[in-house]
């Protein structure tokens, strides 16, 4: 279901005039004609007349001329006009960024909070990730400076959604519950009652998402109180009490939250929006007790009231829930055609129901013998399950790693009671670690031992397979080259993690919250960098399980360079740059590639620790039919012996000469490619990859 957002806290009926426009011409000065028509346009807005708000909105931007503070205002209700007529949120957009623009200007904070509110919904709404992001950040810095109670009551709930549409929820929720806490400490009025009825109702909702229906409930209760007034957020409140009762079972409680919820919306309060959720949820909780006939009835309600909604998520979801419904009633051709049409806009709403939508289609297809189709369904169902379990796991993860944290702090604190406390824990943990160090080396003992079994197993087996001797060598190659590329990709960054944690644990008096949250954000996107450098190593190691071979084909370089910057975000003190002009596509293996330059990247880091304005040049250029990527960095230099084991195939391996340049050497042969370099002494480095076009 479709989130309610943050409500408009400036925005309220102002009834100065009448529907009419007002007559300017009676007004001497500008600023009394700019008070008048911003008067008016919020009684447009008041009154949803979003047609001609616009026009009005363009009217008062020009009379504004360089009046910043009513130039943001006028921008933002003609945003807003855009965004509440159908949903047109590129349009939108255009506009909250020129209102945003005016606003800082105008350095006025009430403008530029709302903006800021309505500009992180838009991006969220035209999945702009990076802006989204970026204008994160920016709320944060805000937030951080800011003595307004408002803006932080207004920001703080911004920045909670945030981290809701990006699934974070244990994150989103602790910045809901700031939100909540300024908006206490506002005048209480009927908009604000709302907004902290929609606070607490998020909340309720991250903890359906979490399927802990009860927590979610407790919640609720805390929204109900403050909707006393609010017949618009009273409906939301029912659908969600309902989907949790659903879930639960309970259906006493389904069928007075189904019968309470035909009590409070208006057309004007979205009506059929609830209606229809309504009555998938009653649909879903007699097709799940295997009453499909009245799953039916209450599906094609659901699918109707949807229609007359014009909303697409819920219409998705109406459709979704019939197809499920004409798919247990046997109906394969019907749940087809009707799942079909749930499917277009369900991975835009909610990749839980795409997926469920495809599996549906793939079942419904085998029941109909058409097993093409059912493969081609399935293939898109387990593609996105993987994707969905994966993120489901990160964020089971971060839960446990938020959990690990907030007990470790509190267990801190208790200790500092007492010094025997204190003495006791650390003896305790001593022999915690003595135990864990035993228990480690005993493993490492068994493993050991193990594989020497396993050598010897390995040389018998070889005197009486001596034709297989040379493709067990090269499997063996293999298995190094990916310890290899695990060693070097994976060792610096799960370093960095460590060294943090210890530091948090060890010395946690030396770390102040603004450094804390700053490092919590580093280890954080250091994480999910080394996350993604897990999943394409593991996943080019499945591919490469039985012939460790290129698999060509076309590649734009500038997307392995975001890559490599990605990976290597975490070493703010380097600059580290990336020239492509050209735009190159190259024609050759993507994880290949993308080892090569990672690891030379790696090298380059290492040897500038201890250099001054460290930097580090990717450039790919064209000449003379070949395509040149070379890495320049500034750091010590050293002789062409030093690097002898990148373009020497008879170099010894060993320590001295450089696993990861030999292992540099090997994927560049692999992949068609030569290696130059060219080194000064206390100067820098430029080693240069060779392709063919």
């Amino acid at each position: 279901m479709k989130s309610i957002r943050l409500l408009l806290l400036v925005f309220i009926s102002l009834n100065a005039f009448a529907q009419h426009e007002p007559n300017l011409s009676r007004y001497k000065t500008t600023d009394e004609k700019l008070k008048v028509w911003l008067q008016y346009t919020a009684q447009l807005l008041d009154k949803e007349d979003y047609p001609k708000l616009i026009k009005a909105a363009d009217k008062g931007i020009l009379i504004a001329k360089n009046q910043n503070a009513y130039k943001s205002r006028f921008y933002l209700q003609k945003g807003l006009a855009y965004e509440f007529s159908n949903n047109q949120y590129q349009n939108a957009l255009v506009n909250y960024e020129n209102a945003w623009k005016y606003a800082r200007k105008a350095r006025h904070l009430k403008n530029e909070t709302t903006v800021l509110m309505r500009l992180n919904y838009a991006y969220y709404s035209v999945q702009d990730t990076a802006k989204s992001k970026s204008l994160a950040q920016y709320i944060k810095n805000v937030v951080d400076t800011t003595k307004s109670n408002y803006t932080k009551a207004v920001l703080y709930g911004s920045l909670a959604e945030y981290y809701q549409d990006n699934a974070q929820y244990e994150t989103f929720i602790s910045y809901q519950l700031k939100a909540i806490s300024y908006k206490k400490m506002l005048k209480k009025d009927k908009v604000n009652e709302e907004n902290i009825a929609v606070s607490y109702l998020q909340i309720g909702s991250a903890y359906t998402k979490m399927k802990q229906y009860q927590k979610a409930i407790e919640y609720l209760n805390e929204a109900k109180k403050h909707t006393i007034h609010s017949p618009y957020v009273s409906a939301f409140l029912c659908n969600y009490y309902l989907h949790c009762y659903v879930s639960l079972k309970e259906k006493d409680s389904i069928q007075k939250y189904y019968s309470q919820i035909y009590t409070y919306p208006t057309p004007k309060d979205s009506l059929f929006l609830n209606l229809s959720y309504a009555n998938r949820s009653l649909s879903e909780y007699y097709v799940n007790d295997g009453q499909t006939q009245t799953a039916s009835f209450y599906a094609e309600k659901a699918v109707l009231l949807g229609k007359k909604s014009n909303d697409e998520d819920i219409i998705m979801e109406a459709n979704a829930i019939m197809g499920r419904v004409l798919y247990e009633k046997g109906e394969y051709n019907k749940a087809i055609e009707t799942l079909k049409k749930a499917s277009v806009n369900a991975l835009k709403y909610d990749k839980e129901s795409f997926v469920n939508i495809n599996k549906k289609l793939s079942q419904s297809f085998a029941a109909l013998g058409q097993w093409k189709e059912a493969y081609h369904y399935n293939e898109i169902y387990s593609k996105n399950n993987d994707e969905m379990m994966a993120e489901s796991a990160k964020q089971n993860i971060a839960n446990a790693e938020a959990r690990f944290q907030n007990k470790t702090k509190a267990q801190e604190i208790k200790n500092l009671s007492t010094e025997n406390a204190i003495k006791n824990i650390q003896i305790e943990d001593a022999r915690q670690q003595r135990i864990f160090l035993t228990a480690g080396i005993i493993l490492v003992l068994i493993i050991g031992l193990l594989l020497w079994r396993q050598s010897q197993i390995r040389k018998k087996t070889n005197l009486k397979l001596q034709a297989l001797n040379q493709e067990l060598d090269e499997a063996n190659k293999i298995k190094a080259r990916f310890f290899s590329i695990l060693n070097h990709d994976l060792r610096s960054p799960i370093s960095n993690l460590i060294h943090f944690l210890h530091l948090q644990k060890e010395s946690p008096e030396l770390i102040n919250e603004e450094t804390a949250l700053r490092m919590q954000t580093k280890v954080i996107s250091g994480a999910e960098n080394l996350l993604n450098s897990m999943e394409d190593i593991l996943l080019w190691s499945k591919g490469q399980m039985e012939n460790f071979k290129p698999h060509f084909k076309k590649i734009a370089i500038e997307k392995v360079f975001e890559e490599t910057e990605k990976h290597f975000s975490q070493y703010e003190n380097i600059a580290l740059s990336f020239e492509n002009p050209e735009q190159l596509i190259l024609n050759t293996d993507k994880n290949y590639l993308k080892t090569i330059i990672r690891n030379l990247t790696g090298n380059a880091i290492k040897v500038l620790e201890k250099r001054e304005n460290p930097y580090i040049i990717w450039k790919a250029i064209r000449e003379n039919n070949q395509i040149l990527l070379s890495i320049t960095d500034n750091g010590s230099g050293g002789s062409q012996e030093k690097f002898k084991a990148l373009y020497d195939d008879s170099e010894v391996i060993g320590i001295k000469s450089g696993l990861g340049l030999h292992l540099i050497r090997d994927l560049a042969t692999a992949i068609n490619c030569k290696i130059e370099v060219c080194s000064t002494p206390d100067a820098g480095t430029t080693i240069t990859i060779i392709s063919p076009l």
